[in-house]
């Protein structure tokens, strides 16, 4: 167990990935869910309306099938009312001649043995009063009884009709039990009543049980023009099942019943003990919409034990009465295990889609999150990197814009770690720096007492003293060094901006003046592009003094054969001045450019230069809230761009000393 947790720990191992592969499932699962659902209840809403034009298909067979037997039915009475021997011995016959009862006898025979019969039927023939004269008992097997005696069936109502209007009849008739024992058929009518649940309280017809419901057909035996008699012939269905199994075994339809009244006669409703369900009776909901009320039942009904999907049409007698019911129907449970069988099938295609979706969302969002397995490597390092380690770097293996990250991350802790360094170079460079201004305030005093006297003794020398040149060297030497030590004070000093409406163009052109005249005798050339727009900005007008007067003095100097010092100015970029110089000196190598604003760092020999010039720029630049930038190649000469702010934001001063230890930080090649 714990192997298969591992297993799906390692498998979904980011929370990206789970909740996509958790997403993809979900969403597949909700319109697989939804289309499933859609799909089950269209089918199962056109199974129902397929179940129903079944249904009425069904009742349509069924009674095709009921149509077609009773005109067998009055097949055979016509034909048996037109046969010549009937018409030649019916007369005799009535009067009791028994020769011509034989005779009709024969003709029943012949007739019956020429028509496929299905079921029990009873053929005769009954002289003008109703009287049965001879008549034939013809079952389903082709087994025939002769009926010897019979008695009077003019109280049958289609007998009574057929005489009285001297026309064929054919219907469906209930036969009283009096009439069927003269002929023995009173057995087979009798059906004991079965109590079903739903079914009316009462009989609708107090004859059932007893009587028979039968297809009769009656016609006329016409003699020199007058009804002789009668050709007679029913099919009883009462116990008798021929015509509901050929209707469900040729028309393929479930179940189908023929009701006298509201109890069945004829049926292959099948009851729970597997018997027909003969002696049962029909619900009384049924029973009220087409018994009592005449119309046809179309729906689900309550049959013998269980529900079924049913139609009942009313049977009619010859004068309109409704006497009994013809039935079909599917058990609802069947349709209901259809329906059962489609939605489980279409839950098992759904939850297969589910879970194969599921499958293939892992290796997909495995796919997708490849790359995020790179940034939770980069979150570690990052923190790492925050708590101290700098030479932490994050594993660069996915492409895109994801590796990309990677390699700005590592980019950026590469530079973090170089600007870790100049900060600690800087801060260093701040301490020597203070250092140095402490060590040079006390160095002035001192030297300034060794230049005093150095200056009183070379006065008291005579020009022949050997002793002279010393002093001068002396003397030299110190000023030398008050020089140092004044560029040291000047580079640690805290001197604040004082901001002052500040002409540019006036202080460059003050100081090309004031230099030309010192470089009068020298090859070097001024060209001056200054522009014509330039604003007039706030600044320290002493300090900017200070930085254009070197500008140009490392420019004069890196032109020792002489060339030509550009000065330029622009109103751009926005909100601010530019001014560069542009010499065609020696230039400046490589590896110093990343240096030149670094206190102490010079390029001229020993004793020409202290490596603060640059620095002392930078610082009041800087203080400025300016940029200075520089672009030099060796042999094409130097380009120093100085750019100042016109308004100069109202925040604290910081010391020129500090500026120039951060120069370090913003060196720009």
């Amino acid at each position: 167990m714990r192997a298969i947790l591992w297993f799906f720990r390692d498998l979904y191992s980011g929370p990206v990935q789970a909740a996509l592969v958790f997403s993809f499932t979900l969403v597949a699962a909700v319109t697989i869910g939804v289309g499933a659902w859609v799909i089950s209840v269209t089918i199962n809403g056109y199974l129902a309306e397929v179940m129903d034009e079944r249904i009425a298909r069904d009742i349509h067979l069924a009674e095709t099938f009921y149509n077609a037997k009773l005109r067998e039915i009055d097949g055979i009475t016509t034909r048996l009312s037109l046969n010549t021997t009937v018409d030649e011995n019916i007369q005799a016959a009535s009067k009791g001649d028994v020769d011509s009862i034989q005779v009709l006898d024969k003709a029943i025979t012949q007739m019956s043995r020429g028509v496929a019969l299905g079921g029990n039927h009873f053929i005769a023939v009954m002289d003008a009063e109703g009287s049965i004269l001879a008549g034939q008992i013809v079952t389903a097997g082709g087994d025939q009884h002769t009926i010897t005696s019979g008695g009077s069936w003019a109280d049958l109502p289609i007998v009574r009709t057929s005489l009285v209007k001297k026309t064929p009849v054919v219907s469906t008739e209930i036969i009283p039990r009096e009439l069927l024992q003269q002929i023995g058929l009173a057995e087979q009518a009798h059906i004991d009543l079965v109590d079903t649940p739903r079914a009316a309280p009462e009989l609708y017809d107090p004859r059932e049980g007893a009587a028979g419901l039968a297809l009769v057909s009656v016609s006329p035996v016409w003699v020199d023009g007058d009804v002789a008699g009668l050709a007679f012939a029913f099919h009883m269905f009462n116990n008798d099942f021929a015509l509901v199994d050929q209707i469900r075994d040729a028309a393929q339809i479930d179940t189908v019943t023929i009701f006298m009244g509201d109890l069945r006669v004829s049926t292959n409703v099948m009851t729970a003990e597997g018997s027909r369900a003969v002696g049962t009776r029909v619900s009384q909901e049924v029973g009220d919409v087409v018994l009592l009320g005449g119309r046809e039942y179309v729906g689900t009904a309550f049959v013998v034990d269980q529900d079924y999907i049913t139609r009942y049409e009313p049977l009619r007698d010859h004068d309109g009465r409704i006497i009994g019911i013809l039935y079909v129907g599917v058990r609802q449970a069947s349709f209901f295990r259809l329906l059962t069988t489609f939605d489980q099938r279409i839950t098992i295609v759904a939850i297969s889609t589910i879970l194969m979706t599921f499958i293939l969302a892992t290796p997909v969002s495995r796919l997708i999150t490849q790359p995020l397995k790179d940034l939770r490597e980069l979150v570690k390092t990052s923190h790492r990197v925050a708590n101290g380690d700098l030479i932490a770097r994050a594993p660069v293996t996915a492409r895109g814009e994801v590796g990309l990250v990677s390699k700005s991350f590592n980019t950026m802790l590469d530079t973090l770690q170089s600007t870790q360094n100049q900060l600690v170079r800087s801060e260093k460079l701040a301490s020597l720096g203070q250092l140095a201004a402490g060590v040079a305030h006390e160095l002035n005093n001192p030297l300034g007492t060794i230049l005093l006297y150095a200056e009183t003794m070379m006065g008291e020398c005579s020009e022949d003293d050997p002793s002279c040149e010393d002093l001068k060297m002396i003397i030299s030497e110190t000023k030398r060094c008050k020089r140092i030590v004044s560029d040291l004070l000047n580079f640690a000093r805290q001197s604040p901006i004082i901001s002052q409406p500040t002409d540019i163009h006036a202080v460059i052109q003050e100081l090309i003046e004031a230099t030309s005249r010192l470089l009068k005798d020298s090859p070097i050339v001024f060209k001056i592009e200054l522009a014509s727009d330039l604003p007039i900005i706030e600044g320290d007008a002493t300090q900017l003094r200070q930085v254009f007067l070197n500008m140009m003095g490392n420019a004069i100097e890196a032109m020792p054969e002489g060339g030509t010092l550009t000065i330029r100015t622009r109103s751009e970029p926005p909100d601010m001045v530019t001014i560069e110089f542009q010499d065609t000196g020696v230039g400046i190598p490589p590896e110093y450019l990343r240096k030149i604003f670094t206190p102490f760092h010079t390029t001229k020999p020993i004793g020409k230069g202290t490596g603060l010039g640059l620095s002392i720029v930078y610082g009041i630049v800087k203080m400025h809230r300016g940029q200075i930038n520089v672009q030099s190649r060796p042999g094409e000469g130097a380009t120093f761009t100085i750019s100042l702010p016109i308004r100069r934001p109202a925040t604290e001063n910081r010391p020129a000393l500090t500026q120039a230890a951060d120069g370090d930080n913003h060196l720009i090649g």
